[in-house]
């Protein structure tokens, strides 16, 4: 009984501090706590700083809180991803809870592209993702949200969900990202997800109209995806059974946009082809 109420209360933290040292973007500070932790830095586009994300190999269950503070100083380049899918488990307990903490600095860019989260039936789970970018910083980032696993013919039938994302500019607020659900009052809403299992979103740090009639163009053949721009950033949204298909896309969108946004051509993380 101790054992378990041990592993329905993991404290993890885990602080990541990049900076760009000796021709390249370094991880220069890396403390945790928990079973948070990240993968020895790849680097197949040069300075570029590929890390991997490992969540609880067990995933996230009743009264888990997981907190990330990730740092990016002026000119540093790092790409964050994960190995696979984040799983929320069933609860019977308290709330499950996910901060993320993403800071980058002027001249700095930020990829923040991790695989999908899976909220399994009767999860209770909270993920916030706060992003806070200096002037002139560069960002893109998504959040893919599976709820239920429709595969296996479980659906989102109890259990409820807080997902937030929101990005401040100098510390203004200029994008508030919300969705919450309480088992199928949302999912089968007709101003919700009408039945559709999962949601997902893209942002990036990207006001340009030929980037954006690209990306129109990519989602035309898309009834359940849509893009703009408000604020100065680039908001792509989706909602969809099929997670990889989701992945696939954003990808897709990646490729397009990053010219855009950092000037660079698009470098998959290894970890994707396997």
């Amino acid at each position: 009984m101790n054992a378990l109420m041990q592993r329905q209360g993991w404290q993890a933290h885990l602080e990541l501090d990049y900076q760009y040292r000796a021709d390249k973007t370094r991880l220069v500070r890396s403390k945790r706590e928990g079973p948070l932790a990240v993968q020895r830095a790849f680097y197949p586009e040069g300075d570029v700083c590929h890390t991997y994300l490992l969540h609880p190999p067990g995933g996230v269950v009743a009264g888990d809180s997981l907190n990330i503070d990730l740092q990016v100083a002026a000119e540093a380049r790092v790409l964050i991803t994960t190995p696979g899918a984040t799983k929320f488990y069933r609860s019977i307990g308290p709330t499950g809870t996910v901060l993320q903490r993403l800071k980058v600095a002027k001249g700095a860019s930020l990829e923040w592209m991790p695989l999908e989260n899976i909220f399994f039936p009767g999860t209770k789970s909270e993920i916030t993702t706060e992003i806070e970018l200096e002037q002139g910083a560069m960002f893109i980032g998504w959040e893919i949200n599976c709820l239920g696993r429709p595969s296996n013919a479980e659906r989102f039938e109890s259990g409820s969900l807080s997902s937030q994302m929101k990005i401040y500019l100098n510390g203004d607020p200029i994008l508030f990202d919300r969705f919450a659900t309480s088992a199928q009052s949302t999912v089968n809403s007709a101003v919700g997800l009408r039945g559709v299992s999962g949601y997902a979103s893209m942002v990036a740090t990207l006001d340009n109209e030929e980037a954006l009639e690209a990306v129109q163009q990519l989602l035309a053949e898309n009834a359940l995806a849509g893009v703009t721009v408000v604020d100065g950033l680039m908001v792509v949204r989706v909602i969809s059974d099929q997670a990889h298909q989701v992945v696939s896309l954003f990808a897709n969108v990646w490729k397009i946009i990053r010219p855009y946004v950092s000037g660079r051509d698009a470098v998959p993380p290894r970890i994707w082809a396997t």
